[in-house]
């Protein structure tokens, strides 16, 4: 049995102003299927709330997890097989439990002093 290797190029967009605040590490990260992977956004805006997306090709920007605030995290649309984290306000983790091959993907942190909607997020990026 050969082992696929699986790949997370982590980015950060902003909701609001542009500002270098917000900051995926690592930039890159390749994993073997089955191991573990863990994903940090940092942000030095002092926000409240944190998201993770995913993007796939032939798809916009999915919601995989988002917090309102440290510690509480809550489920978006693509929750399975990801955990998270807020252990600080800084600091939103992402962790992929047991890389699979339909998790390779582009991620893409962000973060905002109030909640987004999705319909609005969609329709900002859509107009690019």
């Amino acid at each position: 049995v050969g082992s696929r290797l699986l790949c997370c190029h982590p980015s950060s967009f902003s909701t609001g102003a542009v500002h270098a605040g917000v900051t995926p590490d690592p930039r890159f990260q390749v994993v073997r299927t089955g191991q573990s992977a863990t994903l940090r956004c940092t942000q030095d805006l002092n926000h409240d709330y944190m998201y993770w997306y995913r993007q796939d090709p032939g798809h916009g920007l999915r919601l995989i997890h988002y917090s309102d605030g440290t510690p509480t995290t809550e489920k978006g649309d693509v929750p399975e097989g990801y955990r998270v984290s807020r252990p600080s306000t800084n600091d939103f983790l992402l962790t992929l439990k047991s890389a699979n091959h339909s998790q390779t993907s582009v991620y893409f942190c962000a973060s905002s002093y109030s909640m987004v909607l999705h319909g609005h997020l969609f329709s900002v990026q859509k107009s690019r």
